[in-house]
């Protein structure tokens, strides 16, 4: 298995979209969309404080974490990645996107790149997610992207693909 940190910062690719790092100077874009282990920035500062924790577990081989650009306009509409580690060949895939953005596809693509990475890049045999009952699009997405329910564990409802079972859209 080949974890971060890689030579490079990755940036993965498709017609609409790239994956890449975000850029501090970006932060009060996207600060209605920065989380950190479940909670949420409350303003610039601990946003940054989020990025630099981001990063850190990036240099440490614990995840990635890419914005989502649009590639029109350049601008971050949502974020993806994986977090918490690799234990056991595995990685838990999270992503957020705006409301404004919902719909048009960026997430489909994302964490269809975001997959593929996964499994050829980093050499993962299992991606999960979890996520609430109540996302009824997040689970939708995840379902059409082959991910199997696993479980339902009070709220939450967990999802998982394997590398066997991925077909890359």
């Amino acid at each position: 298995m080949k974890k971060p940190p890689y030579p490079e910062y990755p940036e993965i690719a498709s017609e609409e979209i790239l994956l890449r790092r975000i850029k501090p100077e970006e932060l009060s874009e996207i600060l209605i969309i920065s989380f950190y282990d479940g909670k949420q920035a409350k303003n610039e500062a601990e946003a940054a404080v989020m990025l630099h924790r981001i990063e850190n577990d990036y240099l440490n081989g614990e995840s990635i974490h890419w914005g989502i650009e649009e590639r029109n306009s350049g601008k971050i509409v949502g974020t993806c990645g994986y977090y918490r580690g690799f234990k056991d060949a595995a990685g838990e895939l999270g992503c957020i996107l705006p409301p404004a953005y919902r719909g048009k596809g960026y997430m489909t693509q994302a964490l269809s790149l975001a997959v593929a990475f996964g499994f050829n890049t980093i050499g993962l045999q299992k991606v999960f997610a979890v996520t609430s009952q109540k996302n009824f699009r997040m689970i939708t997405l995840l379902e059409r992207l082959n991910f199997r329910k696993t479980k339902e564990e009070g709220e939450e409802v967990h999802f998982e693909i394997l590398r066997k079972g991925f077909i890359q859209h």
